[in-house]
């Protein structure tokens, strides 16, 4: 028979905690990665330090083509990878994201990111064996390169990096440019060699990443929407213990208001900083250039329709009142 004091010594005093590796491609200093931070604070501060967080900024793991497939095989545990990345994982109604000026402003974006429409673009990456747990804002994406960008004529022939996505391909070809698909990692380099002649980003990414430094002119078109999905792997949320699972998605909700204000506020201040360098000459297009922008490339829609699904793009033109 054990004594009382031999039964506890057969107690682990403490159990190990569930480790979380969050893996991303971006800087710490980004709206994705203080809303990482802040996830981490929050879902260990619930769990009382039953979830660990590791958090890997500026690809430390891997970098963006890696890494979905490292989640899948479990190498990580949580994701937040631009929306682009899911239609070469064979999810291509993501691509919807991708579609230039379909979102005007936020207000707009919201009506889908929160609600019906983007909850049953999450559900279809579960037979990839991934769950969708919140959309995370960047921003809207502005256009940049060594030579001035008023109307879509001025990046005609420009070779101008992409991420990969048959949308953003779609839209550069559009404006008669050259897309470039390249890993996020590998920008700064390209622009500063001459790899590539610009690129299209949001603020925040642009000046992190020093982009300002090898760019000479930036124009605020505001035509694309840059984002992100926090994902995790589908078998372990899914054998997590019950209470655990809903402190996350407690700590989830909350990194995603937190998130989505600060994306906002982080352009605006970037904006100014980029200003403030002196290296990047900023323009803002008048309404009736940027309703030029707009003529070239919304023909994207129709065009991609059949790659993305007439459901899907239907869907989003309708949750956010879409006029051509």
């Amino acid at each position: 028979m054990l004594t009382i004091s031999a039964m506890l010594c057969a107690v682990p005093a403490f159990a190990e905690p569930i480790v979380i590796k969050f893996s991303h491609v971006v800087a710490v200093d980004t709206p994705k990665g203080n809303a990482a931070e802040f996830f981490k604070k929050r879902a260990e501060e619930l769990t009382q330090g039953k979830v660990k967080v590791e958090v890997y900024p500026n690809s430390q793991l891997y970098k963006d083509k890696e890494e979905m497939e490292a989640l899948q095989l479990g190498a990580v545990q949580m994701l937040a990878p631009s929306l682009a990345k899911f239609g070469p994982l064979g999810v291509k109604d993501f691509e919807v994201f991708d579609l230039p000026f379909i979102f005007n402003g936020y207000e707009d974006l919201h009506k889908v990111t929160t609600g019906p429409v983007g909850r049953q673009l999450l559900d279809k990456l579960e037979p990839k064996g991934i769950k969708g747990l919140a959309y995370w804002d960047n921003g809207f994406k502005s256009f940049s390169a060594n030579t001035p960008i008023k109307t879509p004529g001025d990046l005609k022939g420009k070779k101008l990096r992409i991420q990969s996505s048959k949308v953003l391909e779609e839209q550069m070809r559009a404006l008669k440019a050259i897309p470039q698909v390249m890993p996020f990692s590998e920008v700064y380099q390209a622009l500063q060699t001459g790899v590539v002649d610009g690129t299209e980003n949001p603020i925040s990414n642009f000046y992190t990443q020093k982009m300002h430094e090898v760019q000479k002119y930036m124009t605020i078109t505001d035509h694309g929407y840059l984002g992100y999905a926090v994902i995790v792997n589908k078998k372990f949320w899914e054998e997590l213990p019950a209470d655990i699972r809903s402190q996350l998605e407690t700590a989830m909700n909350e990194a995603t208001v937190y998130a989505n204000k600060i994306a906002k506020e982080s352009n605006d201040k970037d904006l100014e900083s980029v200003k403030a360098s002196g290296k990047t000459e900023v323009t803002v297009l008048t309404p009736e250039e940027r309703a030029a922008f707009k003529k070239v490339l919304v023909p994207v829609h129709d065009k991609m329709a059949s790659r993305i699904g007439k459901e899907t793009v239907d869907a989003v033109q309708k949750a956010v009142g879409f006029t051509k």
